[in-house]
């Protein structure tokens, strides 16, 4: 959900608003930390750290919510939150793997038009990389419980929330069980816990 979270050097951006500075906060702290020796050879400590990083900045009630759709409705209150962990758990060493293995990125930051009774919000950027056009990639940000939280992410106009919903319907109208579905998430989760950063990503469905 916050691909692209890699940043120029803390603060190269003069007059971001606020919700552009949540992205770039959170991006010269992962680009920072996840480069170093002992956060690239051990994924479980560079986990932990994205997972610190990020939960505060993404409305994962919201993202839940909207993924799940119809399903979110009739989810127990138990399913609902262990769907949300084990989607937060995905999230997290997805950007894990994505940081750790990618250095040289660099964000541009597009103008931003907000009204100071805005709540919510498009915050526009292209990656930079040497070589590369840009990529165009745009959050969709809420302000909720006095911050600013990341609820979709937009890569080249292909929204993340929208294929992971495409996704994970799509399995629970298969199998007939959200349950089915959230021990599927929970044994992918496992694995990649367990094996080299890459390894256990094989399967790109949903990752």
């Amino acid at each position: 959900m916050l691909l692209s979270f890699c940043g120029a050097p803390a603060w190269a951006e003069e007059g971001l608003l606020p919700p552009q500075q949540v992205i770039q906060q959170s991006a010269d702290e992962l680009q920072a930390t996840l480069q170093k020796p002992e956060y690239k050879n051990d994924f479980k400590k560079a986990t932990q750290f994205v997972d610190g990083i990020i939960e505060p900045h993404v409305d994962f009630d919201r993202v839940s919510m909207l993924i799940l759709g119809k399903y979110w409705k009739s989810a127990t209150p138990d399913q609902r939150e262990r769907f949300k962990k084990e989607f937060r758990t995905l999230l997290v060493r997805t950007y894990t793997t994505a940081f750790t293995e990618y250095a040289s990125w660099k964000i541009r930051y597009l103008p931003l038009q907000m009204k100071p009774a805005d709540r919510k919000v498009m915050v526009r950027t292209e990656i930079l990389q040497a070589g590369a056009q840009p990529v165009a990639v745009n959050y969709r940000m809420v302000f909720t419980k006095n911050d600013w939280k990341v609820y979709d992410v937009l890569i080249e106009g292909i929204s993340l929330l929208q294929n992971y919903r495409a996704s994970f319907t799509d399995e629970v109208a298969r199998t007939g069980s959200l349950d089915q579905l959230i021990s599927h998430l929970a044994e992918r989760n496992a694995t990649a816990m367990k094996e080299p950063m890459g390894v256990a990503d094989g399967d790109k469905r949903g990752s």
